[in-house]
């Protein structure tokens, strides 16, 4: 696999995420079995490939919306604070809400939306998120976790930089040159 000049090593390659994507769908299919209708909830962009795939493999009724978050600006160091760019376009009062994040970094977006979800009253909220930095974060509660990665800027699989490399079919870390100035 012949990487860009911008990436320094794949960290996971296409065979595990969709092996792991299948083992998340199993997971939740066994969690939800019973249930007449999950709402999968995608925070773009970062997720919208995640999601895709998860949701193709879960065989459960479902349904999907999305959500848009700023957390991070044009630069690569995020300012803290966290607000909704583009909501929902149902209620989810009384609904089996599964938040789908790309990466948990410092916890705080994750723990924004668990947050607002819990104030719409769904029946349950769980979330699913495909990487984990190891670092200290906030206590936030992940219920569906892909992977824990080292903490380094990451790429790939939805994940971008600058709005690059989000649709390489594999995670790879980006060489610190390019964000660390």
């Amino acid at each position: 696999m012949e990487l860009a000049p911008d990436l320094e090593r794949v960290l996971i390659p296409p065979e595990a995420i969709a092996r792991r994507v299948e083992e998340l769908a199993s997971e939740i299919e066994s969690d939800y079995a019973g249930e007449r209708e999950l709402l999968f909830v995608g925070v773009l962009k970062g997720a919208f490939i995640f999601l895709a795939d998860l949701t193709r493999r879960v065989r459960l009724p479902h349904t999907v919306d999305f959500m848009a978050i700023s957390s991070y600006g044009k630069a690569s160091v995020s300012s803290g604070a966290v607000r909704i760019l583009m909501d929902l376009r149902e209620p989810v009062v009384n609904k089996h809400v599964i938040l789908v994040e790309d990466i948990v970094d410092s916890g705080r977006t994750l723990a924004y939306l668990q947050e607002t979800f819990n104030g719409r009253r769904p029946a349950s909220l769980r979330t699913c998120v495909l990487v984990r930095k190891e670092r200290e974060r906030a206590d936030v509660g992940i219920d569906y976790l892909g992977f824990t990665i080292p903490d380094v800027w990451v790429v790939g699989y939805g994940l971008d930089l600058a709005e690059r490399f989000r649709t390489l079919p594999y995670i790879a870390e980006v060489k610190r040159s390019l964000y660390q100035k």
